[in-house]
């Protein structure tokens, strides 16, 4: 596809995209504390949280060997609370043992070395999701730990909160997830979220970011579609060999690329 034909595309297709979809919401938070900071406070009915940092695509990989998240956006207030903002539109996405994940993520990545256990942070692992994941109908889902034989809080500051985002009314929360579902600027209710999207889809240097942006995106999808082939030709190759039946474990290794696990693996589904 030519350059000109792609910008095009790129073009047409930023027009149609809201602040719920994940590549655009990558640079509305970004260098943005005021918007991070409403949403925040709308979403946590805090009206006193003052954001003091926010991160867009923070990579968290604390333990070597442990699952990598890259979190949509990460802020911290003034009183070092954390929080952690997901666009989760499919609904495996927003699976409760995620949630878990992100959160015990956010434990790790908070407490140093030498440090006490108390001085861990209180942490927010908030899910928007494009549905309403758990289907009552209300606005958020605040998920929260207890002492089932007291029937009382654990209160150990962790808070996770799914957002309804099919959800509106006349609340700031039902009005803010009408603006996240919004293409045009023009027709949301916050100014500093309609500030933000009419500078990303109309001012050419918003415009050149979010282009920029779409194309990394492209890049890291080929990237990742290069690195199955490569896999299912590998494991397609292992079970040849393995059929065949005259290769030892550590030629299989050498020749398909996979681990000793992985072959043993594949030797063990044949063999069932």
């Amino acid at each position: 596809m030519s350059t000109t034909k792609q910008h095009e595309e790129d073009l047409q297709r930023l027009s149609q995209l809201r602040p719920i979809d994940d590549d655009f919401m990558r640079c509305l938070f970004k260098d943005n504390i005021p918007l991070a900071e409403l949403v925040l406070r709308i979403i946590t009915d805090r009206k006193d949280l003052v954001i003091t940092d926010c991160e867009t695509q923070r990579d968290m990989k604390r333990l070597a060997g442990a699952r990598s998240i890259c979190l949509d956006a990460y802020g911290t207030d003034s009183d070092g609370k954390k929080y952690d903002l997901e666009i989760q539109k499919a609904g495996d996405g927003a699976d409760p043992h995620r949630a878990r994940y992100h959160s015990s993520v956010l434990d790790v990545e908070n407490l140093h070395s030498g440090q006490e256990f108390k001085e861990l942070p209180d942490t927010y692992t908030i899910f928007i999701t494009e549905r309403d994941f758990y289907g009552m109908g209300e606005p958020v889902y605040p998920i929260e730990r207890m002492n089932l034989a007291t029937g009382k809080l654990f209160a150990d500051g962790e808070y996770i909160l799914y957002v309804n985002g099919k959800y509106r009314g006349d609340s700031e929360l039902g009005k803010l997830m009408h603006d996240f579902n919004c293409m045009s600027a023009d027709d949301m209710e916050f100014e500093l979220m309609a500030e933000r999207t009419r500078y990303l889809k109309e001012d050419p240097k918003g415009v050149s970011m979010m282009c920029k942006i779409m194309e990394d995106m492209r890049n890291e999808s080929l990237k990742e579609g290069i690195k199955e082939g490569i896999k299912e030709g590998a494991i397609s190759t292992a079970k040849r060999m393995i059929t065949v039946g005259k290769y030892a474990l550590e030629e299989i290794v050498n020749i398909s690329g996979l681990t000793v696990d992985e072959v043993q693996k594949l030797q063990a589904d044949k063999n069932a």
